[in-house]
Formats: structure tokens, sequence, C-alpha cells
């Protein structure tokens, strides 16, 4: 039988409903680049992967100029952006759930790490985390992925002899809403378990290849709680 004795969880879209400050953040990043852009809606496609990443895809930038961008988009993001934002209903009450059953929880973000944690603790959910993994503020752990193998490395450095009742290694999964998340995952031999109140798609999240969808936030306890069996 399975039990995932550590959880890592995405933070936008996932934990915190944070479209608002991201997308006026880009608006600002593109008209500062005389970009003026029309339609909100396109912009919600920024929520989850490395910036850099979406600036190159949907305005056809070179690395340079998205470089550039993402320090304009953090201008407005760090002085006002971030606290555009909210916690979903019931997270808080599924985090203490996981908690009480001795789950260890932790965040892994595409977001610059000193604003998640600052976002986490802003939010109060910082008593529920051991810690909070982030991308690079040079954007060189940026990917998912890279992320998520960062913060495996440090869970397993600060933990050596955590194991398993069978002495095996202890199950980790990983929880977002995007194909990121999921891919991410599966590069460092994670499953993930993909929540459709989020920014992704249920198709999305199924291509990519989760390991179970969670459809609202009071769902979680209990998809997880399926996948051990």
């Amino acid at each position: 039988m399975k039990h995932y004795e550590s959880i890592l969880f995405d933070l936008d879209g996932t934990l915190t409903e944070s479209h608002p400050g991201i997308i006026h953040a880009v608006l600002y990043a593109l008209r500062k680049n005389g970009i003026e852009e029309t339609d909100r809606e396109k912009l919600l496609a920024f929520v989850g992967p490395p910036l850099t990443d979406s600036f190159q895809q949907y305005y056809g930038m070179s690395r340079e100029q998205a470089l550039r961008m993402v320090d304009d988009y953090r201008e407005y993001h760090q002085e006002r952006g971030w606290k555009e934002n909210k916690v979903y209903e019931g997270i808080p009450e599924v985090l203490e759930t996981l908690c009480a059953q001795g789950r260890k929880l932790y965040v892994a973000t595409s977001k610059p790490e000193p604003i998640a944690i600052r976002t986490v603790e802003y939010f109060h959910l910082d008593r529920y985390f051991g810690r909070v993994f982030g991308a690079s503020m040079d954007e060189s752990r940026s990917q998912k992925g890279r992320v998520i193998a960062y913060a495996l490395s440090q869970i397993r450095e600060q933990s050596p002899v955590e194991a398993g009742s069978t002495g095996e290694a202890p199950q980790i999964l990983m929880v977002g809403d995007r194909l990121h998340d999921v891919e991410g995952a599966r590069e460092n031999g994670l499953p993930c378990v993909g929540v459709l109140y989020g920014y992704g798609t249920q198709n999305e999240l199924e291509k990519a290849g989760a390991a179970a969808i969670c459809p609202e936030v009071k769902d979680l306890p209990g998809v997880i709680a399926a996948l051990e069996l």
C-alpha cells in the first residue's frame, strides 16, 4: 500500500487565485514596452509557466527581450501584484487535514522564491509548510522540473534517514493545476494530482499524464487517499 509522506504543492492556481496580480503585472510590462493588449483572457496563460517562456511564446520575443520584460513585470508585481491574490476557499482546512494525517507539506512553484515565501507568509499558510521552494531570481531555475528537482534535493538532504517502515525512501506526490506541474513531476519520477479549480483544464491535465484529477478543493484529501489504495 502506498503512503505519500510528503506532498509538494504548486502555488498559483493550486493554493491561491493569483491571476489578477499576474495579469496586471503583464499589462504593465507590455505597456512599458509599447505593446497594448486588449485581450485580458489571453493573459491567463501567463499563470503557472515560467514568464520568459510565456513572453517568447505569445509575443514572439527572444530570450533576451523576454528577460527584460520579466524585469518590468517584477516592478509591478513585487510592489503590488503579489497582494492582488487570495487563498482558495477551503485550502486551509485541506492543509490542516493533511498535516493531521502526519504528512509533510512543501510548496514548489515557478514563482521567484522570495515572492513565493512572502505570499505564503502573508496569507498565513506558512504554518502548514515545512519550506517553500521557488524559481531563482535570475531565471536559471524557473522550469517546473528544475524547481521540483531542487525541492527534492533539499528535502532529502535535510532528512537523509527518513524512510518508511520498509526502509525505502518516503513516497512523494505533486499537486498542481497545469501541465507544467504534471510534466515537471514526471521528470523527477513523481506522480501528480491535477486540480480543476485552478487555471488548467481536465483535457490538459489528462493529456499530460496526471495520476488523478481533483474537481474541487474539498475533494483533495479523498483523491490522495484513493491513490494510496
